[in-house]
């Protein structure tokens, strides 16, 4: 089970259904086009910095930040998410590794769920809650 299908499941109560990627993409491919929308989740990107935030592979979610500093030097951050049975653990810049509770673990759940959200209409074209393929028109409504 992915870390995504793993964290809509804890969020939903309900499993979600499979996605399938786009044949035509490699899997690098499409890991960049869900970084597209996933480092916009965490607000606006300042200026000179760059950002990166996606799901490497089935336990795993990467937040890569790169920017200069006020003195002129080139820097970078990489955190890393790691989904296990017990909870999650954050491994960021070879500190020690720690398990996330709290304020932060809210902002990450939230974050995974408008990542899969996002991703499921913009890259894979499906429906998040149905995984069922998007149409082409909106279904009729009552007025």
């Amino acid at each position: 089970m992915s870390l995504i299908s793993k964290a809509i499941e804890l969020i939903t109560g309900t499993p979600p259904k499979d996605k399938r990627p786009l044949k035509q993409l490699t899997e690098r491919q499409l890991i960049e086009l869900e970084s597209e929308i996933g480092k916009t989740l965490f607000g606006p990107i300042p200026e000179g910095h760059t950002r990166d935030f996606f799901c490497l592979d089935q336990n795993t979610w990467v937040w890569h930040e790169t920017w200069t500093d006020d003195g002129g030097q080139k820097r970078m951050s990489t955190t890393r998410y790691e989904v296990h049975p017990n909870g999650i653990l954050k491994a960021q810049d070879g500190k020690v590794y720690k398990y996330i509770e709290g304020e932060e673990l809210k902002n990450l759940t939230i974050a995974v769920r408008l990542y899969y959200e996002q991703i499921m209409r913009s890259v894979y074209k499906r429906d998040p809650v149905t995984g069922e393929p998007l149409t082409a028109t909106p279904p009729a409504t009552i007025e």
